[in-house]
Protein backbone atom coordinates (compact mmCIF):
# COMPACT_ATOMS: atom_id res chain seq x y z
CA UNK A 1 0.00 0.00 0.00
CA UNK A 2 2.67 2.54 1.04
CA UNK A 3 6.19 2.46 -0.26
CA UNK A 4 9.01 2.31 2.25
CA UNK A 5 10.14 5.77 1.14
CA UNK A 6 6.79 7.41 1.97
CA UNK A 7 6.63 5.60 5.32
CA UNK A 8 10.10 6.92 6.16
CA UNK A 9 9.08 10.47 5.26
CA UNK A 10 5.89 10.26 7.34
CA UNK A 11 7.84 8.83 10.28
CA UNK A 12 10.40 11.64 10.03
CA UNK A 13 7.72 14.34 9.98
CA UNK A 14 5.95 12.83 12.99
CA UNK A 15 9.26 12.54 14.89
CA UNK A 16 10.07 16.20 14.21
CA UNK A 17 6.61 17.26 15.41
CA UNK A 18 7.05 15.35 18.65
CA UNK A 19 10.51 16.85 19.14
CA UNK A 20 9.16 20.39 18.71
CA UNK A 21 6.37 19.71 21.21
CA UNK A 22 8.81 18.30 23.77
CA UNK A 23 11.17 21.26 23.45
CA UNK A 24 8.34 23.77 23.84
CA UNK A 25 7.14 22.02 27.00
CA UNK A 26 10.66 21.84 28.42
CA UNK A 27 10.83 25.64 28.77
CA UNK A 28 7.65 26.66 30.60
CA UNK A 29 9.44 29.36 32.60
CA UNK A 30 10.09 31.34 29.43
CA UNK A 31 6.61 30.89 28.01
CA UNK A 32 4.75 32.89 30.68
CA UNK A 33 6.85 36.03 30.35
CA UNK A 34 5.36 37.16 27.08
CA UNK A 35 6.99 40.25 25.60
CA UNK A 36 8.61 41.46 28.81
CA UNK A 37 11.40 38.87 28.62
CA UNK A 38 13.97 38.47 25.88
CA UNK A 39 14.63 34.73 25.91
CA UNK A 40 17.65 35.04 23.61
CA UNK A 41 19.47 37.61 25.72
CA UNK A 42 17.93 36.81 29.09
CA UNK A 43 16.83 40.41 29.62
CA UNK A 44 13.86 41.09 31.89
CA UNK A 45 12.71 44.58 30.92
CA UNK A 46 10.29 44.97 33.83
CA UNK A 47 13.07 44.23 36.32
CA UNK A 48 15.36 46.77 34.65
CA UNK A 49 12.56 49.34 34.74
CA UNK A 50 11.89 48.70 38.45
CA UNK A 51 15.60 48.89 39.28
CA UNK A 52 15.86 52.23 37.47
CA UNK A 53 12.85 53.55 39.40
CA UNK A 54 14.54 52.56 42.68
CA UNK A 55 17.79 54.20 41.59
CA UNK A 56 16.01 57.44 40.64
CA UNK A 57 14.18 57.43 43.98
CA UNK A 58 17.54 57.17 45.77
CA UNK A 59 18.97 60.00 43.67
CA UNK A 60 16.04 62.43 43.83
CA UNK A 61 14.42 61.45 47.14
CA UNK A 62 11.05 63.09 47.78
CA UNK A 63 11.16 64.86 44.42
CA UNK A 64 10.70 61.53 42.60
CA UNK A 65 7.49 59.50 42.67
CA UNK A 66 8.95 56.00 42.90
CA UNK A 67 5.62 54.26 43.43
CA UNK A 68 4.11 55.83 40.31
CA UNK A 69 7.23 54.93 38.34
CA UNK A 70 7.04 51.29 39.47
CA UNK A 71 3.34 51.10 38.63
CA UNK A 72 4.03 52.38 35.12
CA UNK A 73 6.71 49.70 34.69
CA UNK A 74 4.12 47.04 35.44
CA UNK A 75 1.36 48.70 33.44
CA UNK A 76 3.45 49.11 30.29
CA UNK A 77 5.46 45.88 30.82
CA UNK A 78 8.82 47.64 30.90
CA UNK A 79 8.47 49.29 27.50
CA UNK A 80 9.28 52.79 28.82
CA UNK A 81 12.38 52.40 30.99
CA UNK A 82 13.21 55.53 33.01
CA UNK A 83 16.76 56.87 32.87
CA UNK A 84 17.67 59.08 35.83
CA UNK A 85 19.96 61.23 33.66
CA UNK A 86 17.38 61.68 30.88
CA UNK A 87 14.87 64.34 31.93
CA UNK A 88 12.11 63.46 29.41
CA UNK A 89 12.03 59.83 30.59
CA UNK A 90 11.53 60.77 34.26
CA UNK A 91 9.54 64.00 33.89
CA UNK A 92 6.16 62.35 34.59
CA UNK A 93 7.46 61.14 37.95
CA UNK A 94 9.01 64.35 39.29
CA UNK A 95 7.35 66.47 41.97
CA UNK A 96 7.50 70.26 41.79
CA UNK A 97 10.19 71.96 43.87
CA UNK A 98 8.73 73.79 46.86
Amino acid sequence: MFSSKSVAVIFTVVAICFAVIEVSQAMPSIGHYGKRFDSMGGIDYIQICLNNCAQCKKMFGDYFQGQTCAESCLKFKGKAIPDCEDFPSIAPFLNALE
